[in-house]
Parts: C-alpha cells; sequence; structure tokens
C-alpha cells in the first residue's frame, strides 16, 4: 500500500491551483497550472489500501485506484500508467472531464476530505505523455474479421481500440470534419486543449485504427450498405438530441441551443473562420440550466467578452455539505464551484422561465418567476414575475436522446421509450450483429460511463465475431452507478 500513515500526517486535501483569473480569461488554454509532483506523491500517500476499496464501486471502469496511488507515492510513473491503462484506455480525458464519482466512494471520505483520485489520475497519464511511455499496442495477428463503429466521442473511441487491439480491422465514422465528437466539438479548450485528443488519435491510428471523418451514416452511406460492408456494426453516436423549452417567444433571434454555440467556439478556437458565429461579445447573456454545459457556455462567454451572464436553475440550489438522505459512498448532489464559476457571472436558483420578451424579432429578456413546488410539480408562481436584460440566450437543459430516425429507419433498430437505441444485456440491438454503447443506448451520461460501456461492448462484438473473448466487461447494460439519481 501506500504510506501507512499518510492519511495521518497529510490531512489537507490538495490539488493543483487553478491560474489567476484575470491572466485565463484572456486565453482558451486549460485553466489549471502545472501539477507539482510532490503535492501529487504526498496526495497519493493518503490512500488507505482499504480492505473494500469502495472507490472501485464508484469508478464504472473499475480503476485500480489504490494500485496506482501506491505506484505514484513510490515515484514509479511507467508502472502507475500500466496499471492505469489496464482499465481506462484514456485517463488523459476522464482525469479533466470527469466529476469523480471514485471520490464520493473514497472510505477517507468519511470523516475527512477523499483522496484526490482524479489529480493523480490525470498526473500519471500526463507524465507518461511526457516521457514517450505512451506507445502503440498493434494486434500481434489479424482476424479478417471488419468493424464500424459510428461516432467518434469515448463510447466509440475505446471500443475501437480495444477491437483493434484484439485483432479487427475497425473504421471509425464521424459525421464531423474531425475525429472526438464531443470531446472535440462542445468542451470548451479550457476544460481541456485538444491536442490530448490528437496525440491518442496518433497511438490508436498506429495500431491499425482507421478514421474516416466527414462520413455522415444514413446520409453519405445508408445503415443498410454499412452493415453489407462490414461484420459488425456498432452505434455510439451519443446522445445529441437537445430538450427545447416551448414558450412565448421561443422563436425569437438570439435564442440558442447550448451545443451550437459551443461548437461554433471551439471551431473558431481551432482556427476556423464562421461568418455567422454565435458570440457574446458586448452582450448581456442568460445561460438556462445550470449543469456542466452551462457552466461551459459561462466560461466562453467570459472569454468572448460578455458585459454580463446570469446562469438560471430551476430547482433550488444543492447543498454544500452531503445531505443526510445522500449517504457515503453515494454519488451526492453538492454545489459546485466551477472554474467559470470563479471568473464572472451570477447564478440564480428556483427560477423559472415563463416567457421570451423581445423586440423586432430578436430577443431582448427572460421573464422569470420564482420556482415553486406543487404536487411535487415545479411551477412559477403567480405574481413574482420579472424580466433580466437578455441579447443572448442559451438553453442548456440537457438531451432528450439519440439522433437516431435514420438508424432506425435505415437499420431497423429499435428505440427504447426514452428515445434511445434499445440493447440487450450483451449490448446487441434487435438487427443482427449491430450493437449500441454509450450515450446512445444509455441516455445523457458521463465520460467514465461511456468508456466503459464502449469497452463492454467491445467484449460482447468481440465474442459475436470469434465465439468467444478474452477482452474485459468492466460493465453490464443492467449495471448503474452508485447514486440516488440512477
Amino acid at each position: 500500500m501506500a504510506d501507512p500513515r499518510g492519511f495521518l500526517k497529510t490531512t489537507e486535501r490538495e490539488t493543483a491551483a487553478r491560474r489567476p483569473v484575470p491572466v485565463r480569461i484572456m486565453d482558451w488554454k486549460e485553466v489549471y497550472e502545472k501539477r507539482d509532483s510532490g503535492v501529487i506523491t504526498r496526495q497519493a500517500g493518503r490512500c488507505m489500501d482499504c480492505g473494500v476499496p469502495f472507490c472501485h464501486q464508484g469508478c464504472p471502469l473499475g480503476n485500480l485506484i489504490p494500485e496506482w496511488n501506491d505506484l505514484t507515492w513510490r515515484e514509479d510513473g511507467k508502472s502507475a500508467i500500466e496499471r492505469l491503462h489496464v482499465t481506462n484506455n484514456f485517463p488523459e480525458f476522464t482525469g479533466r472531464l470527469c466529476p469523480a464519482p471514485c471520490e464520493s466512494a473514497c472510505v477517507l471520505g468519511i470523516n475527512q476530505p477523499a483522496v484526490t483520485i482524479k489529480e493523480i489520475e490525470v498526473s500519471i497519464i500526463d507524465q507518461a505523455f511526457d516521457n514517450d511511455w505512451v506507445v502503440p499496442h498493434a494486434p500481434e495477428r489479424l482476424t479478417g474479421k471488419t468493424v464500424a463503429v459510428v461516432g467518434s466521442g469515448p463510447a466509440g473511441l475505446a471500443a475501437a481500440q480495444q477491437l483493434t487491439r484484439a485483432g479487427h480491422t475497425v473504421a471509425v465514422y464521424e459525421r464531423d470534419d474531425k475525429i472526438g465528437g464531443l470531446l472535440r466539438y462542445g468542451i470548451p479548450d479550457f476544460k481541456m486543449e485538444k491536442s490530448h485528443i490528437d496525440r491518442r488519435l496518433a497511438q490508436m491510428e498506429a495500431e491499425g485504427t482507421r478514421f474516416r471523418a466527414g462520413v455522415n451514416i444514413g446520409v453519405d452511406i445508408t445503415w443498410e450498405e454499412l452493415r453489407s460492408r462490414y461484420d459488425a456494426v456498432l452505434i455510439a453516436t451519443g446522445a445529441t438530441k437537445p430538450r427545447d423549452l416551448n414558450v412565448p417567444g421561443r422563436e425569437l433571434s438570439g435564442v440558442h441551443f447550448a451545443m451550437d454555440y459551443l461548437v461554433q467556439g471551439n471551431r473558431v478556437v481551432a482556427g476556423e473562420n464562421l461568418a455567422e458565429q454565435i458570440h457574446a461579445d458586448g452582450l448581456n447573456v442568460v445561460i438556462l440550466g445550470g449543469g456542466d454545459t452551462g457552466a461551459d457556455c459561462l466560461g466562453t462567454a467570459t472569454r468572448q467578452g460578455a458585459i454580463s451572464v446570469t446562469t438560471l436553475a430551476i430547482g433550488k440550489q444543492p447543498p454544500a455539505e452531503r445531505p443526510e438522505h445522500q449517504p457515503w459512498p453515494t454519488f451526492p448532489t453538492l454545489f459546485e464551484v466551477a472554474s467559470a464559476h470563479e471568473e464572472f457571472g451570477e447564478r440564480t436558483y428556483l427560477a423559472s422561465t415563463v416567457e421570451f420578451v423581445g423586440e423586432n424579432g430578436k430577443v431582448t429578456g427572460v421573464k422569470v418567476a420564482e420556482t415553486e413546488f406543487v404536487d411535487g410539480k415545479r411551477l412559477p408562481k403567480a405574481g413574482t414575475e420579472y424580466v433580466i436584460p437578455a441579447d443572448l440566450v442559451l438553453l442548456s437543459l440537457g438531451f432528450t436522446g439519440v439522433e437516431g430516425d435514420l438508424a432506425a429507419e435505415q437499420s431497423e433498430v429499435a428505440l427504447d421509450n426514452r428515445g434511445n437505441i434499445a440493447r440487450d444485456k450483451n449490448w446487441s440491438t434487435n438487427a443482427d450483429g449491430v450493437f449500441v454503447a454509450g450515450d446512445a443506448g444509455r441516455g445523457q451520461s458521463l465520460i467514465v460511463w461511456a468508456i466503459a460501456e464502449g469497452r463492454a461492448a467491445a467484449a460482447s462484438i468481440d465474442e459475436y465475431l470469434e465465439g468467444k473473448t478474452v477482452l474485459p466487461r468492466p460493465v453490464k447494460t443492467t449495471d448503474r452507478p452508485l447514486s440516488i439519481h440512477s
């Protein structure tokens, strides 16, 4: 184990410092300063190597957390990345973007701040890339079987890497012009710079995975044609259909879905010139939705020069401490201050949107009212209405399912009652040889679940093609996170 008395000697939780706000809002680089190896070593030493490590249950990937904590404390970074890669294909993504349910389940978290698992994870992979320890693992033999992966987000990429290493010839199709899915177009660069995607893709290409960007399955190639070309197909298109808000004034100019706004921001940061970019410079911005996507919009609007940003959430402000009805080791809902919240803007809770108001066809404000709870429903309270000035409104209200109409029509896959692609315990759809993983089958979820499902689906596809598999199955379709929100 790590230092047997580490959690007694180092009781404070210490993570990487964020760059000063006045500095970081002037660029699109990641907000965190370079991590101090000494701090990482001390924090890894706080891991107790519990008899029953609940962090394993908290992590859908089943990461061997105590093992690589111990190796980090011993300053054996090369062995640490080997153990980390056993269960996680892309720790550089999860270490930056995952909300770390493993830390909520950390045994030390019962009476001390939890081990900084996520921080240690990202330091391990960054050190590995810096020292050229991340190398291609090409298969020893080829099976002659072919697999098409539709969608290049974390689920699709994880499945593709596993299947390539098993010896299958894998092609990843992406409708956008570059590979990466929401990792590329959707996550702002201040949360994760795109160089992390590019260097991982270079490894995958060297292993033999083939990438086909700019190909929209169902339009450029029909699903029927795709199925005829490949021995198996994995649908990993995500759940990208945005939830709308049908209130008066929705048709006004200046009201946009959050992802349309964020994707354009990614493209401009990457060097593209957009003729009509949705831009916040000099505008009053209102964001509907208090989740991670809303925070991403806030950070983007701040960097674009918004003169005000107000984030509205319909529900109550979550508590700062774990409430009694969300006991350890469940994943609680807590009030979080993301880097974007430190930088700018106001947050308002119990705010129900009543109407978008405007002049000459353009939005000028958002009429809101206090939220009241009636028979379990959240409704606007009469007599509490007021208008917030708004030149730009961003709808960050989550997603309702997969954009799967063409898939359903052309490949004959069935949808479930939530609008996601239906699947059985082996990740199979009702169409022979067609599988689904990630948000496309699960609904909107965490990046760590997407990777876990991609790995599990790869094992099922390998078994379908070869009759058996040695690939790991970290999760089943019936698994749920250790959370009351499942």
